[in-house]
């Protein structure tokens, strides 16, 4: 007697083998906001108004290290990011990881959901930067 798998259970249980990254999925804004609120002891997406962070104003198409007027680490102006989907959940995931020496001390949101959520709501509320 064989024992074979029905072709729907093999289906599911592949499909559940790929991982989807969290920038892939579609991302919801207002639960951005929600998660973002996590962010804002450091953050802002007003344009031009840093704090401990820099303004996160039209961060999504941005090179990293580059809002005028804030200090920087070495380690971000030397990174050569582009802020985009992929990398955005990748720094999100581990700002340590992505960039060592940062000075970023957020440990990240090891939710994909998060993520995603929190990228679409950068880009609703502070647009695409340049």
């Amino acid at each position: 007697m064989r024992a074979f798998a029905p072709p729907a259970v093999v289906l599911l249980c592949l499909s559940t083998l790929s991982a989807t990254p969290a920038w892939a999925e579609d991302g919801d804004p207002a639960k951005g906001r929600q998660v973002f609120a996590r962010c804002q002891a450091c953050h802002t997406v007003e344009a031009g108004a840093n704090k401990l962070g820099p303004s996160l104003h039209g961060v999504v198409g941005r090179p990293a290290a580059s809002v005028e007027g804030f200090a920087y680490s070495d380690a971000m102006k030397e990174s050569g990011l582009i802020w985009d989907d992929a990398t955005l959940d990748q720094y999100l995931t581990n700002p340590r990881k992505l960039v060592p020496g940062t000075k970023m001390i957020f440990p990240g949101l090891p939710n994909p959901q998060d993520r995603a959520d929190v990228i679409a709501f950068l880009k609703e509320s502070g647009g695409e930067g340049s």
